[in-house]
């Protein structure tokens, strides 16, 4: 069910502040917390937040409502984040590189600074997909093709701009190649092209290998290390490619909330990471947990604002 926020909703909500925002200084959460989704149900941000949900309630007694405000590549959302009710009691999924690049190409009702992100707590490695019957079985097969074939290697992705767009021009830059970006609507139509080979490969999140078994081949993951979910599956780095990343995506407050009502919610956020259900929930979904609370969240926001808008002048976007 989409969430339509009203000025009437806004301003009843906004009426109940003061009281529940010393709740969330004492004892968060005391009742129910609504986590809007700014993208359509059962992406990687849906899927890492019912995981979220069953642990939050296992371990708060409280229920998190998941609802979606999905448009504009979570821009809708994003930009009428400050307008929420600034508790604690209402909190939504923020996602990088899309907060960075989203604001640094166009217009989009919001900028960079004017969010407030108060936990990332994991991220989805970039990683080369190929079919499993595809003639490059090795990243090196794909690379040497591509240094004969300039700009015929074709990569489906989600979207432009987006984490999967950057991967691809990093190894361009880092390989000395010349391959071509094909951006779809979002991961599944991305994959749909590698699967009936549309395109030569993939540059998706890891999660889709969980999700096509046997269908595709993963080549190289853009982590520090291997995943326990594909053991077999060899890092860029090993393969002497200093490629790490992919969509990070964490929880946001308005920007009118509390120091204590921030740090409370990126508390509670970290409880539930911390949880052995929940690592192996999403270890196994190909996520990789970050962990990064609130009192972090500075230094990490000035590094991946730096390494995005050096990302972005790869693809022709420039600062503002």
């Amino acid at each position: 069910m989409s969430l339509k926020l009203t000025a009437i909703t806004v301003a009843f909500l906004a009426g109940v502040v003061p009281a529940a925002t010393a709740q969330a200084a004492d004892g968060y959460p005391t009742k129910s917390v609504e986590y809007i989704i700014p993208f359509n149900a059962g992406g990687e941000s849906d899927v890492s937040a019912r995981f979220q949900q069953a642990t939050w309630e296992k371990m708060f007694g409280q229920q998190l409502v998941i609802q979606y405000m999905a448009g504009a590549g979570g821009a809708q959302a994003w930009s009428q984040l400050n307008s929420l009710p600034d508790d604690g009691y209402t909190i939504m999924g923020i996602n990088l590189p899309h907060t960075v690049l989203q604001p640094m190409e166009k217009d989009v009702g919001y900028k960079t600074e004017d969010l407030t992100p108060v936990n990332y707590f994991h991220y989805t490695p970039d990683a080369i997909f190929v079919g499993k019957d595809s003639q490059f079985q090795t990243l090196k097969d794909l690379v040497d093709y591509a240094k004969q074939n300039p700009g015929l290697v074709t990569f489906s992705g989600s979207g432009s701009n987006s984490s999967n767009n950057l991967a691809q021009a990093r190894l361009d830059d880092l390989a000395g190649i010349t391959t071509t970006y094909i951006p779809f609507s979002g991961t599944s139509p991305a994959i749909t092209a590698v699967l009936g080979g549309q395109t030569i490969a993939g540059f998706n999140y890891v999660t889709s290998g969980v999700s096509q078994g046997d269908a595709l081949k993963m080549l190289a993951v853009a982590a520090d290390e291997r995943l326990p979910a594909f053991p077999d599956v060899p890092t860029f780095k090993e393969l002497g490619y200093d490629l790490v990343g992919g969509a990070y995506r964490g929880v946001a407050v308005p920007k009118s909330a509390s120091e204590e009502v921030r740090k409370a919610v990126s508390d509670a956020v970290s409880k539930v990471n911390a949880d052995p259900d929940f690592k192996k929930k999403m270890e196994d979904a190909g996520f990789v947990l970050t962990d990064l609370p609130y009192e972090k969240m500075g230094t990490f926001m000035a590094e991946k604002q730096k390494e995005y808008e050096a990302g972005a002048a790869k693809l022709g976007i420039a600062a503002k």
